[in-house]
């Protein structure tokens, strides 16, 4: 093998061997155990099989067929698996420990008597295009299916006036990382194989330097938001986070700045973010941004009624608000009329 094409493999084999493993790591082994670190693990797994044997297939096309039907046959799992990851971090408190396993129990017998019946070696006619095309396609119905899931990531991350958090980025860069493996391999041929290999090598190592990153800022991306605590925390321990927290919302004012996050206010008291979070969630019954923006009114009242010469959309910036339509809007939701009404 020429060194060229041996550096091809090298890097083409690196992404699914490395997934293979850490897919069996949150299979087995990652703690705290939780079903989402499982539907990653199996989604690894099957990444990574079907990755490795396009691999393999691509460097040795006399490969068996036995193994390009096992290669195949794991692609047809890799969307179902997707979903159900997608959905454990978004929609935490779902009902989805029982209703993952009715599509399991459908689509392993499928695919499995598909494959007995008219196994690859004996039915190539049926195999390309037929069941390799119903393959990608029952994988793309479930990246829509994810996607739908997303949909209210997708508007926070068009919205400016929502701070987009490093788990709704880890998310979306799983689920996209996804939606461009699916397309390197449904829009191209034979030539271009090892185009989706090299694809998922790329996403895994730039999925891995994020994650790195964020380990740095004690962040676990790989478990859903408010997985910590399942009731509220204790007034004990509340009340004197509380009154750390409105003390230093009154006396540095950090609202004010609009680029603020959840994990910024988390080390300003001391705290880690998803006790914050839990905190604001669970004991106040208000999300983050509303908690920030009542702050932001109070003051912009306070401004209103001193008479300043600042024009509405000035006081607005003044508070934190990174546009005057997001001022708009939020005064109007929390006082229940406009700033001009306020005013007059």
């Amino acid at each position: 093998m020429e060194f060229n094409q041996t550096l091809l493999f090298f890097f083409s084999a690196l992404g699914a061997f490395n997934g293979l493993c850490l897919g069996l790591y949150f299979l087995m082994v990652a703690r705290p155990k939780h079903i989402s670190s499982r539907f990653l693990g199996f989604l690894l797994l099957m990444l990574s099989v079907r990755i490795g044997k396009s691999v393999v297939f691509y460097f040795n096309p006399d490969l068996a067929f036995i193994y390009l039907q096992i290669g195949l046959s794991a692609c047809f799992f890799i969307g179902p698996f997707l979903y159900f990851y997608i959905r454990s971090m978004v929609e935490p408190r779902s009902t989805i420990h029982k209703s993952w396993k009715y599509h399991i129990i459908v689509l392993f017998p499928l695919i499995l008597i598909v494959g007995m019946l008219y196994p690859f070696e004996d039915n190539t006619h049926l195999w390309r295009p037929y069941i390799i095309k119903g393959i990608y396609l029952q994988w793309f119905f479930y990246l829509l299916a994810s996607a739908w899931v997303l949909r209210y990531t997708f508007k926070d991350l068009i919205d400016s006036s929502e701070k987009i958090t490093s788990r709704k980025i880890w998310i979306l860069s799983v689920f996209f990382g996804n939606l461009l493996i699916w397309a390197a391999y449904f829009f191209t041929n034979i030539t271009f194989y090892l185009v989706g290999a090299l694809t998922f090598s790329f996403l895994f190592y730039l999925l891995a330097l994020l994650v790195f990153l964020e380990r740095r800022n004690k962040q676990n991306l790989f478990l859903p938001e408010h997985k910590y605590r399942t009731k509220k925390i204790e007034p004990s321990e509340a009340n004197p986070i509380l009154e750390k927290l409105h003390a230093l919302m009154k006396t540095e004012e950090p609202y004010t700045n609009a680029d603020l996050k959840s994990l910024d206010l988390a080390k300003k008291i001391n705290v880690p973010v998803h006790l914050l979070s839990q905190l604001l969630n669970e004991n106040l019954g208000k999300s983050f941004p509303l908690f920030i923006n009542e702050y932001r009114i109070a003051k912009a009242c306070r401004i209103i009624k001193s008479e300043t010469p600042l024009t509405l959309e000035a006081i607005g910036y003044e508070c934190g608000f990174n546009s005057k339509s997001t001022f708009y809007t939020a005064f109007k939701k929390i006082k229940g009329v406009t700033p001009a009404q306020f005013k007059r």
